[in-house]
């Protein structure tokens, strides 16, 4: 079978020179971590490396779509689409495309004296897996940051940004919870924001078209969010914020028991009373006389 190192279709790869790798591991910065080799291959057909005595950097493959396979240490690991694999230094190895759904990949050679930070992430399969807050165009964008200022030469500053986005994109591997709470944040703003709506809301009978519409998702998006963050559904969460108002009504103020109901936007009495029941296993009739009588409220 045909095999090629290099030589794609809109690949992309720089080299640096042996006097840059030099200058990076003596400077302060660069000299904890240094990119020596950089690159993309789209749709690598027929991609294939094999390095008897490994290389002198560690590789880093980054599977973005497609398949293939890296031999280390006498196991074969597949590689899938979000899959990322670095190959120690030094450590005979081999790696190709699948023939059949050849990979796309970014791939980068490093060094420096503090690999071992990431030594956790070496020499396996790291699965990125999907999910809402997964920031895979984030990751890319710091490849690319890397790529562009090596492209622009090998000044002093250009060198040490890109060794600390290089500490960067291994940490969004090692610490992919971390790497990912940023997105949690904007997530959890989405139903703080939709909770807040409810509660402005708590007396006008919203519905959860409304506090979909009002978020900016889909209902089922919402759904899913709501549920992953609160255990609760948003209607069910709803429901639960118009009875605890009810029973501030209940206890703070006159309100006859049929008024609340339809003030909270309960169908009747009845409605009300068997929502109540369900959520404080009490009657409002029952809860209003234990509590106003345990408050001297009269």
């Amino acid at each position: 079978m045909e095999t090629i190192p290099d030589g794609f279709k809109g690949e992309k790869a720089i080299v640096t020179p042996y006097n840059i790798r030099d200058l990076q591991s003596k400077n302060s910065i660069t000299r904890q971590l240094y990119v020596t080799h950089i690159g993309y291959y789209p749709a690598a057909k027929y991609h294939f490396r094999q390095r008897n005595d490994g290389a002198p950097e560690n590789i880093l493959i980054y599977c973005e779509k497609g398949s293939g396979w890296i031999e280390y240490k006498n196991d074969t690991y597949k590689l899938a689409t979000q899959q990322l694999f670095i190959i120690p230094a030094n450590a005979p190895h081999s790696y190709g495309s699948d023939i059949h759904e050849p990979w796309s990949i970014y791939w980068i050679h490093f060094k420096g004296n503090n690999v071992n930070m990431f030594k956790k992430i070496i020499g396996k399969v790291i699965t990125l897996y999907d999910a809402v807050n997964s920031r895979y165009s984030d990751r890319i964008m710091l490849f690319e940051s890397m790529f562009r200022n090596l492209e622009m030469g090998y000044n002093t500053d250009n060198l040490e940004y890109i060794s600390f986005c290089l500490m960067y994109f291994l940490a969004s591997v090692k610490y992919l919870p971390q790497y990912r709470e940023i997105k949690n944040a904007k997530v959890e703003d989405v139903i703080q924001k939709s909770i807040h709506f409810m509660k402005d809301n708590i007396e006008n009978h919203i519905t959860l078209e409304d506090i979909a519409r009002n978020a900016g998702y889909s209902q089922s998006h919402l759904i899913t969010l709501f549920i992953k963050r609160t255990s609760f559904a948003p209607m069910e969460y709803y429901n639960s914020l118009r009875i605890q108002r009810a029973c501030s009504f209940l206890q703070f103020s006159d309100l006859q028991i049929k008024e609340i109901a339809f003030r909270l936007g309960f169908y009747d009495p009845f409605h009300f009373s068997k929502s109540f029941v369900k959520e404080m296993e009490l009657t409002p009739k029952e809860y209003r006389k234990r509590y106003r009588e345990n408050t001297g409220t009269s």
